[in-house]
């Protein structure tokens, strides 16, 4: 990996930031729509959870891990943890563009539902009725009515980065903490935490088949191929790539495409188990570095 401020604009990687693990299934999501770009992922494992931080504290947090990937050079920016998205909400950061969780989060749930919509997350997100704001207000737009349950999960973040995925416990706490929305007979459910999805099979089970789950990163990965195509943001040339490695810069064809792109992971924080996550969540997608460093 390197710093990315001699490369061509247009080759810079998209700068994706999380309080942890979590954030790598909306990486995941964005890799597959988005295969020619390079991505730096960010996980801000030393302080997490975020969701337990006062809205003071993770909007300092946040605005030093955005500074730390515009100083590494990146051409957007996506907050892949709604905490962080739910504390800041501009759509530019040093002029940089900035994508969030919540807004195609709620887009998408209100496609959805057919009327009762629960959320779930952190704290700090449930606290800020940032979602609840959100939807409402789009329905207004759309003039649909729609009821809105917000319930929170703290425990489920400390699970997800154990990589307790499948465990009785976790299954027994996933229901638990499910009953509120439960008994509100909710048809929809938002994941507002990106750490949720790595818990997607359990929260399933707990309340079933008929409750649409729903989380932000297919829509979060339309909304850049929209910036694409309206060329708010420009598409990598991988012929003119300036800031790959050796093996970027003259793939053999034979390779998968993918290897052609570069996908970088930092963490503020020493710990296998993130570094062993990151490869289980992203699965054949090719990691090419995985280093720590300081805000």
């Amino acid at each position: 990996m390197q710093n990315n401020q001699n490369s061509s604009p247009q080759n810079l990687p998209i700068g994706v930031f999380d309080s942890g693990v979590g954030g790598l299934t909306v990486l995941k999501v964005l890799a597959n729509h988005l295969p020619d770009e390079h991505f730096l992922y960010l996980g801000d494992s030393a302080r997490l959870p975020y969701g337990t931080k006062s809205p003071q504290t993770i909007r300092k947090y946040s605005e030093q891990a955005l500074g730390f990937l515009a100083d590494m050079g990146v051409k957007a920016l996506v907050i892949a943890c709604n905490s962080a998205s739910s504390q800041f909400r501009e759509s530019h950061f040093r002029d940089i563009p900035v994508e969030n969780v919540i807004d195609p989060g709620a887009v998408t749930a209100l496609r959805a539902t057919q009327g009762r919509i629960g959320i779930l997350g952190t704290r700090a997100t449930v606290t800020s009725k940032v979602y609840e704001s959100a939807l409402l207000e789009l329905a207004q737009s759309k003039n649909r009515k729609v009821e809105v349950f917000a319930a929170a999960a703290p425990l489920f973040v400390p699970l997800a980065e154990e990589g307790w995925i499948d465990d009785p416990i976790t299954n027994l706490i996933v229901f638990r903490y499910l009953q509120p929305l439960i008994q509100q007979n909710i048809d929809t459910l938002i994941l507002g935490c990106t750490h949720y999805p790595i818990l997607r099979a359990s929260i399933q089970r707990a309340v079933g088949n008929s409750v649409s789950l729903i989380d932000s990163g297919e829509a979060l990965a339309e909304n850049l191929r929209k910036k694409f195509d309206n060329q708010v943001l420009f598409r990598r040339n991988p012929a003119e790539d300036l800031g790959g490695s050796e093996q970027s810069k003259s793939p053999d064809p034979n390779l998968n495409p993918q290897s052609n792109r570069r996908i970088d992971i930092l963490s503020t924080e020493e710990s296998s188990t993130f570094s062993s996550m990151a490869r289980r969540l992203l699965g054949e997608k090719r990691i090419d570095s995985i280093k720590v460093v300081n805000l």
